[in-house]
């Protein structure tokens, strides 16, 4: 029985009570928003449990949102052959838009609504993941979508804002995804644990690279080349075999990356994210950053994420990273090149340009990477300093701080 279904059946005395956890969104709404809107869909007068408990979780987390009265006659209950109720509101007032409108709002199962909404691939496959999560959890997903009416009655495109995750109180009390500060500011999580472990292991993996791949170019300790093999003992060899080791890891985490960009729940991590300049205004922010980054202005656009510049800077390096490790398995499968059809392919380049260029190409791809490195530890400083959101300390525990009310450009507004 699916959460509406649930709804309209009578609820029976010593049923596990239900608790409101974590709200996902899926448009410009931010989670106050579509709990208000998924509250604004109870019949009038209702006892049920889910109405319930959403009218009591808007009035504690956000007072100033009115509860929205609805008349009988405007209601349509969810069935069984339609796991989703539609609700008439009248006069509502939505914050991107002037005055009120009339809309109708459907709320119920996630599958159900989603056959109903317009929503793109990537878009949907994001929820499907978080919500996929949420019921291994042993939550149940409520899905809120709604539709504008015209003077003429008629209902426009459904538009999905989201869902929200109701909890029997016996399964636990997961945390949210925004906590709530003591004071102005609210903590939100945006890294997850694993681009966490990703981005530590690359800094490790690239540092270990670098130091061993230059020492491999230019010993600069250890016997000379002009002491017998005795003396000069396996030095370079135990060198090799460490780059080697850390090449081939490195290896697993890009396809770690290329992994969690097709198929990650979490919208930061997906494919989209690697180019920021979608529309005309991601290009104007990308010149108000730079001005920022160039001390010209103090003001820079809110991004909870990255900001275009940023991000395109990520992107580079995956592309840079990527020409890398052409290079580097080039000159690794150079020995076996005329034994086996694998290494063949991937020592092609030396065939093509030849071991010295590779070799130049392979180091200069080096110092690339390390003027990368330089510049993003202290851009990462600076916006600590000047911004104070924890960007820093996100890479350890995920999440940064944000002023209640601020509205970031890529996420909700806060709070």
């Amino acid at each position: 029985m699916t959460v509406e279904e649930q709804a309209a059946a009578p609820a029976e005395t010593g049923s596990a009570k239900l608790t409101v956890g974590s709200v996902f969104c899926a448009s410009t709404l931010n989670s106050g928003r579509v709990l208000a809107m998924a509250a604004a869909a109870a019949a009038p007068g209702s006892t049920d449990p889910v109405d319930l408990v959403l009218a009591q979780q808007l009035a504690a987390e956000r007072p100033d949102i009115p509860a929205v009265n609805v008349a009988a006659e405007d209601v349509d209950p969810a069935r069984i052959d339609r796991r989703y109720s539609l609700t008439r509101v009248r006069n509502l007032q939505r914050p991107a838009q002037k005055g009120h409108r009339d809309v109708v709002v459907m709320r119920g199962d996630l599958a159900s609504v989603l056959k109903e909404v317009k929503i793109g691939r990537e878009e949907r496959a994001v929820v499907i993941k978080n919500a996929d999560l949420s019921s291994r959890r042993g939550n149940r997903a409520l899905a809120v979508a709604d539709a504008l009416v015209d003077e003429n009655d008629h209902v426009g495109p459904f538009q999905l804002h989201g869902f929200i995750e109701l909890r029997p109180t016996a399964a636990g009390n997961f945390a949210d995804d925004v906590a709530a500060s003591p004071d102005s500011w609210a903590r939100v999580n945006v890294w997850s644990a694993s681009l966490r472990l990703q981005h530590w292991a690359n800094v490790l993996l690239i540092f270990t690279l670098s130091l061993t791949g230059y020492f491999i170019m230019d010993p600069f300790f250890g016997p000379s080349a002009t002491d017998n093999a005795q003396q000069a003992g396996y030095l370079m060899g135990w060198v090799r075999v460490i780059h080697f080791t850390a090449a081939f890891l490195w290896l697993l985490v890009g396809i770690a990356r290329v992994v969690s960009a097709l198929r990650s729940r979490d919208r930061y991590l997906r494919w989209p994210m690697l180019w920021p300049l979608k529309k005309k205004e991601d290009f104007k922010h990308l010149g108000e950053v730079l001005g920022h980054y160039a001390f010209l202005s103090d003001e820079t656009p809110l991004y909870l994420a990255h900001n275009p510049l940023q991000q395109l800077g990520y992107t580079g390096m995956y592309v840079a990273g990527f020409f890398q490790m052409i290079a580097g398995f080039a000159l690794y499968g150079m020995a076996s090149m005329n034994t086996s059809w694998f290494w063949g392919l991937v020592s092609s380049p030396i065939v093509w340009f030849g071991v010295g260029p590779v070799r130049v190409f392979h180091a200069m791809m080096m110092f690339l990477i390390w003027m990368f490195v330089i510049m993003h530890i202290y851009l990462a400083i600076r916006a600590d300093s000047l911004e104070r959101h924890g960007g820093i300390s996100s890479m350890i525990n995920g999440g940064v701080w944000i002023r209640r009310g601020s509205k970031p450009i890529d996420a909700p507004k806060i709070g």
